[in-house]
């Protein structure tokens, strides 16, 4: 994880992160709707309203230069109901218990909605990857590892790369986890090095996912992608997976944003060339033959399809009303604020859901999950069906429930999830 390599992975830290955001207010909120068309049991509403456990953990390492630093990190499970929590771990600076809890909340519902035996977790550490060597990231990684190593397993809590965590941070948590049991232990991580016993196919998995249920929207609205206006929020893992999967259906990206900066061309930017750039110099700013632009005015552009996949908070009350795009695919989780899908639905844009549209990588972490339990591996294209599979038939569910009850389709991809982790819980018949 060489500070060159680390910048491919980053996604960026969005302009509209209000002061007063909660994360977690806006998950509740939006587990709340849901739970509304559901009467739900009280005991089974108060379950699933809050996370099961919340761990924090202050982890010392000794950095390069000799001094000793502490730094403080979270693991967050919402939801086993299903089964083991799935989710990401992520270093960030902004970190904190809230955005775990969120993210955890989120990734039950998205579990949920693609029909995945997982419930919901979420871990980070507070700390800065950019001051940091490979080395004290090691050490810390290793550290985190053990300080949650009791609660996490295959079949307890998998966790998975997040922002500025890649492959090489999956390969440290598995061998110091190993080394507590005596043995390898591949399927406590997922998204590792395909060498590592990661799977073909993980590293475009939430691109392609996304891909699927645009393509899929595309239909549902009887329109064609070729020739689409398309901008992205956000151009790490995610955002320039999914510009290179429209660019080769025949969109025309027309606008893309990194943590530095942003570029604009209306005549069309070629995301395998701002990829090459990217690599080489560490973001998109100043790409050839383009102008500056910032995620302000990339959300006002006359587009047809806006692809936030940056992080939590991005589409607010204050930049929904001046958005254009008639298809809005979440690539992040919890881009739009409920103010800002309120709008959007006044303005009847077509909003794919984070736990929908972005379910492509933890389908593909499910994948690797049982291939690692198996010790038996798909090839890329068994990979690719099986996901593609999933994913269209998760979106043509949620487009019954919506059409079912007059609802949105985050709503109804709501609904459907929260329906079916509350059946579960309810056949389980768990004590109230």
């Amino acid at each position: 994880m060489a500070k060159e390599a680390k910048i491919k992975y980053i996604s960026p830290i969005p302009v509209y992160k209000e002061k007063e955001y909660d994360p977690f207010i806006e998950a509740t909120m939006q587990f709340e709707r849901a739970a509304g068309y559901l009467d739900l049991e009280p005991w089974i509403y108060q379950r699933l309203k809050y996370p099961e456990r919340e761990l924090t953990v202050h982890l010392v390492i000794t950095l390069d230069d000799g001094r000793a630093e502490t730094f403080t990190g979270f693991r967050v499970q919402h939801s086993t109901v299903r089964g083991p929590a799935k989710g990401g771990v992520r270093y960030s600076p902004d970190a904190s218990i809230s955005e775990c809890k969120a993210l955890a909340t989120w990734m039950t519902w998205k579990c949920a909605v693609v029909d995945l035996p997982f419930g919901g977790g979420k871990g980070a550490i507070i700390c800065d990857t950019l001051k940091m060597s490979e080395n004290e990231l090691k050490k810390l990684t290793k550290e985190y590892t053990y300080a949650i190593r009791d609660i996490i397993g295959p079949y307890k809590d998998v966790p998975a790369p997040d922002m500025f965590t890649n492959a090489q941070t999956m390969a440290w948590i598995a061998e110091a986890y190993s080394q507590g049991r005596g043995c390898v232990e591949p399927a406590v991580v997922t998204g590792k090095p395909v060498h590592l016993w990661g799977s073909l196919g993980r590293a475009m998995a939430t691109g392609t996912g996304l891909f699927f249920v645009l393509d899929e929207a595309s239909k549902y609205l009887n329109q064609s992608l070729k020739g689409k206006k398309v901008a992205v929020l956000g151009f790490g893992n995610v955002g320039s997976s999914i510009a290179k999967l429209v660019h080769d259906a025949g969109c025309t990206v027309i606008a893309a944003t990194d943590m530095f900066g942003g570029i604009f061309n209306e005549k069309g930017i070629n995301p395998y060339e701002v990829e090459k750039q990217i690599a080489q110099t560490g973001s998109l700013v100043n790409f050839p033959e383009t102008e500056p632009i910032d995620n302000e005015s990339l959300i006002a552009l006359p587009l047809d399809i806006l692809i936030p996949a940056a992080v939590e908070g991005q589409i607010t009350k204050e930049n929904a009303a001046k958005i254009k795009a008639k298809i809005v695919l979440e690539g992040a989780n919890g881009p739009t604020t409920l103010e800002a899908d309120e709008i959007l639905a006044e303005k009847k844009v077509l909003v794919a859901p984070d736990i929908l549209a972005n379910a492509g990588g933890v389908t593909v972490s499910y994948l690797e999950w049982v291939q690692n339990l198996q010790r038996y591996f798909f090839t890329e294209e068994e990979v690719r069906e099986k996901t593609e599979k999933k994913m269209k038939k998760a979106f043509w569910e949620v487009v019954k429930v919506m059409e079912k009850h007059k609802v949105t389709m985050r709503e109804a991809a709501y609904i459907l999830a929260v329906g079916r982790v509350a059946d579960s819980l309810r056949s389980l018949g768990r004590a109230n």
